[in-house]
């Protein structure tokens, strides 16, 4: 089924860039595929919320006189939302309103809030800033596991690698540099920075390195390997807290940070980071 879909997405193909309006460029893709391998049938409760925030950094459109306005846009995804929409379409939408008069702020935000709801199957939230007024927020506070020296050899995500200690009851934000994926279509290397809060059973720094290295040749969407990531530390223990966060390097103006967490979300997650 998976290659079925991929076949159809315009990524990894020649592309027309369109500079008018054109909301069926938008390709969803529905999560129940990815999802039921990691045992989440389509009925189930999730085991986790959260959401999937990209961040527009290119983003343009005309005023009513023909001069250009440019915006960096925030789109916050519930995770509960039944799609991702394929990146490359996503930035063809963007692109979509290059030339195209729109009369007002006001009026793109309510354009780009009803295109992107329908294409996620759910409402999302749409944020534009000026380009001086976006928000950097700070890295939370966290311990950097990447100088740990550890031995490395498994590329494709094993949960085995993973050590977590049920007798012994530990709390922090662990940190790595070092996730990296690979696009599921043309194979590209998707860069991001991760982070674990948890409070519960203790996890092994080593351990959490190895398995964060062995997405290094694992081809999937970036929200589905923070899905994978934080399904397999939670059957590993037992969490009275639990969050995984990673912040992907940008690709054609477009970053995507999902976020995953046992708890509903009380508190910002990490922003953007110097790679982004």
């Amino acid at each position: 089924m998976m290659k079925d879909i991929m076949k159809d997405i315009p990524l990894g193909k020649h592309t027309d860039y369109v500079s008018q309006y054109d909301k069926s460029l938008l390709f969803p893709i529905a999560r129940t595929e990815n999802r039921a391998r990691l045992g989440i049938t389509a009925n189930a409760a999730l085991p986790f919320t959260g959401v999937d925030i990209w961040t527009g950094y290119e983003v343009s459109w005309l005023n009513t006189k023909g001069k250009p306005e440019v915006a960096i846009v925030e789109f916050v995804i519930p995770a509960e939302a039944p799609n991702i929409v394929e990146s490359k379409s996503f930035k063809l939408y963007l692109n979509s309103f290059n030339q195209t008069k729109v009369e007002s702020r006001e009026k793109l935000q309510a354009m780009l809030q009803d295109d992107l709801s329908e294409g996620f199957g759910t409402s999302i939230e749409v944020n534009l800033f000026a380009v001086d007024d976006f928000p950097v927020q700070p890295q939370p506070a966290a311990v950097l596991i990447d100088e740990l020296d550890v031995t490395c050899d498994v590329y494709q995500p094993d949960a085995e690698l993973l050590c977590v200690n049920q007798d012994v009851n530990d709390e922090g934000v662990l940190c790595s540099n070092l996730l990296k994926s690979n696009c599921p279509v043309t194979g590209q290397p998707d860069w991001a920075t991760v982070w674990v809060k948890y409070k519960g059973s203790q996890i092994d720094q080593a351990s959490l390195l190895q398995y964060i290295v062995s997405f290094r040749e694992h081809s999937d969407f970036h929200e589905h390997c923070v899905e994978r990531i934080y399904c397999d530390l939670l059957a590993k223990g037992q969490f009275e807290e639990l969050m995984v966060t990673a912040r992907y390097t940008r690709r054609g103006g477009l970053d995507i940070n999902p976020v995953r967490s046992l708890k509903p979300l009380s508190e910002s997650p990490a922003g953007r980071t110097a790679r982004q």
